[in-house]
């Protein structure tokens, strides 16, 4: 990777931050392309001079994907929302970017989409990512897929999202208990792009689940949030009925709030049965509480200074 160009496409999120930060360690020169590049400027101290160039792009757009990613040696898909057009973004934003690595002649490309993606799928959020892999595929033979579970880390939505109901609330309701994730730590995530990129030939067009070493459902991943923050709420698993009307309704803070996040919850969050994934990368993945108890402490009634619930 010595003074090789990465465009990190979308590089100034949760996970752009870690990817910068290995791709700079391995001494990459890293790129990174956002809609408002100043909002990325804090990676700029994480490598040395001149090692980091950012600029603004619009997936939505060809020409100015183009522009973000003439040059580049390899290039990285980030870009992901939650709600919204996901046409927009997942199928033709990941086109767009796709067929720009191939037309500047990049010698690797790397699309981060998500475990679930299916065009199949019962959820607009999963058809997209499906839709979107397919339209790499098209553009970008040797692309190589990288689909995590729900990604774990200091700076997440995930952990943070449900730490901060229950430090906040009395009875924390939890929807759709029953669901299964498999946790996967950031920087894991960031260690298994960095080496796709160091020996693109030998990882080119394969897909890769990405999960950690724990299976949870969402009650018990909310009630191990609960014992490492110290809390100890009432917590109340909700019938699937009440759930469904509740991401109807949207009423609920903190819960699901839409009727496609709520479909993306009636189908595990796991690595599928004989998937490669972070073995096959060399890596070995981090436990959530290895990790996240680092964190969680600022959730804590008094802190670092107060004691975890028992369990």
């Amino acid at each position: 990777m010595k003074n090789k160009l990465v465009t990190l496409i979308g590089g100034g999120g949760f996970l752009g931050r870690y990817m910068a930060q290995a791709l700079l360690q391995a001494g990459a020169r890293v790129r990174i392309a956002q809609r408002d590049p100043q909002a990325a400027l804090f990676i700029k101290p994480l490598g040395g001079l001149g090692q980091t160039q950012f600029v603004a792009v619009d997936v939505r757009k060809p020409d100015s994907v183009a522009r973000a990613i003439s040059g580049s040696d390899a290039v990285v898909n980030l870009v992901g929302i939650l709600k919204g057009d996901f046409a927009a973004f997942h199928v033709d934003g990941a086109r767009h970017v796709a067929a720009a690595a191939a037309q500047a002649g990049a010698a690797a490309l790397v699309h981060i989409s998500a475990i679930g993606a299916d065009p199949a799928s019962a959820s607009a959020y999963g058809r997209s990512k499906g839709e979107g892999e397919a339209a790499v595929r098209a553009a970008f033979a040797d692309a190589t897929i990288l689909r995590p579970s729900i990604v774990f880390g200091r700076e997440d939505q995930f952990v943070n999202r449900f730490a901060g109901m229950i430090a906040a609330a009395p009875i924390v309701p939890v929807v759709r208990p029953t669901a299964r994730f498999q946790p996967v730590f950031v920087g894991d995530v960031a260690a298994a792009t960095a080496a796709v990129l160091a020996a693109p030939d030998r990882y080119a067009g394969h897909i890769y689940d990405l999960g950690g070493p724990d299976i949870l459902s969402m009650g018990a991943l909310v009630r191990w949030i609960a014992a490492a923050t110290g809390r100890a709420p009432t917590i109340i698993d909700l019938p699937d009925a009440v759930s469904a009307m509740i991401a109807r309704m949207g009423f609920l803070p903190g819960a699901p709030i839409t009727w496609d996040q709520w479909l993306m919850l009636q189908s595990d969050n796991v690595v599928a049965p004989g998937a490669d994934g972070l073995a096959a990368l060399g890596i070995a993945p981090t436990p959530l509480a290895a990790i996240a108890p680092g964190w969680l402490v600022q959730y804590r009634k008094h802190g670092r200074f107060g004691a975890a619930a028992s369990a």
